[in-house]
């Protein structure tokens, strides 16, 4: 064999050893990633599946799929407070890429967890105020995500509410206890208050009962008006909140727009579902190497005011035109 053959048999196996390994490489499984999700709330309640499932379908839209590239460990709180806990323990057990964490009922536990395990949250009120970030633009540490609101926002429920019952001068703010977020509404609410010639007091949402019973001891006396905070007990118990308020004719304000769909007198705040979807970007971006420290938390751009006239109606409250002129949606 003369020099030149033995040249081109060696390029041609180096050639074909190439598009072997190429070959091979290309039916190689791609490396398989572990996104752990604790949820706040009940595998059967409608919101929780809806925020899921908008999650779900933007990781799959930026080419996650459940059994070739990823594995998805999906985890229901129920808002119990020690379940949660236990859970979020269970999970950074399970040492995932990246954890999706569902509201400050969700985030404090897993922060307690760890502090190296990426987190992407949602629907957490003021992080850095609440010690989760060391500042918007630059989370620092292992976690970052969306923010419904700063704490001075719950203001505008107190204000909303004057506007639609100005006969309104007792206010209860229903809250939960073990929610960090809780408290510092309340005293942005209480601070302003005085202004707007209210007195505000705290209904404690332990469980249905408790619920019932302070609703009820509070309608005794005459001008109530109620404010449910952004909270995952208001969340549990809505159907229950909204069914009192009828009951005892107390203008209502809420967080979230399915509260005024499902009969609720007005909402004011952001759309979840859709923090759902782009935390979905940040896990993608975290999964592709991308450190959650670098990430800015991001916050709403835009808050919808949605009124329920029937509610209003039934409630024997006149809508002020300024308030249906600013409204976002009318449910009639």
């Amino acid at each position: 064999m003369t020099a030149k053959m033995k040249r081109r048999e060696f390029i041609t196996l180096v050639g074909g050893a190439a598009a072997w390994s190429l070959a091979a490489r290309a039916q190689q499984p791609e490396r398989m990633r572990r996104i752990g999700v604790l949820m706040n709330l009940a595998a059967d309640d409608p919101e929780a599946q809806a925020r899921l499932a908008a999650f779900l379908q933007s990781l799959q839209e930026a080419g996650w799929t459940v059994g070739r590239n990823a594995q998805i460990d999906i985890h229901w709180g129920a808002a119990d407070a020690e379940q949660i806990r236990n859970q979020a323990i269970d999970m950074v057990a399970r040492a995932p890429d990246v954890i999706l964490a569902s509201s400050p009922l969700v985030l404090v536990p897993l922060r307690d967890a760890t502090r190296t395990i990426p987190i992407v949250f949602t629907a957490v009120s003021d992080p850095v105020a609440a010690g989760f970030v060391a500042g918007l633009a630059r989370p620092g540490g292992n976690a970052t995500g969306f923010t419904v609101f700063e704490y001075g926002f719950s203001v505008k429920w107190l204000e909303l509410l004057k506007e639609l019952a100005p006969h309104v001068t007792r206010v209860a703010v229903l809250q939960e206890l073990g929610n960090p977020g809780g408290l510092p509404q309340f005293a942005a609410i209480q601070a302003v208050a005085p202004s707007l010639r209210v007195e505000v007091s705290t209904l404690w949402m332990r469980d249905a009962t408790e619920i019932e019973q302070s609703v009820t001891a509070f309608a005794r006396s005459p001008n109530g008006g109620l404010i449910a905070t952004r909270t995952t007990g208001a969340i549990v118990h809505r159907d229950l909140i909204i069914r009192l308020a009828a009951r005892y004719r107390l203008p209502a304000i809420y967080g979230y727009r399915f509260f005024a769909a499902a009969g609720g007198l007005a909402s004011y705040g952001d759309d979840v579902v859709n923090q759902y979807r782009l935390a979905a970007g940040y896990v993608d971006r975290i999964l592709k190497g991308e450190k959650p420290g670098d990430l800015p938390v991001q916050a709403p751009t835009k808050y919808d005011l949605v009124i329920n006239l029937k509610t209003a109606k039934v409630l024997g409250i006149e809508m002020p035109a300024s308030v249906l002129a600013r409204a976002d949606e009318v449910i009639e």
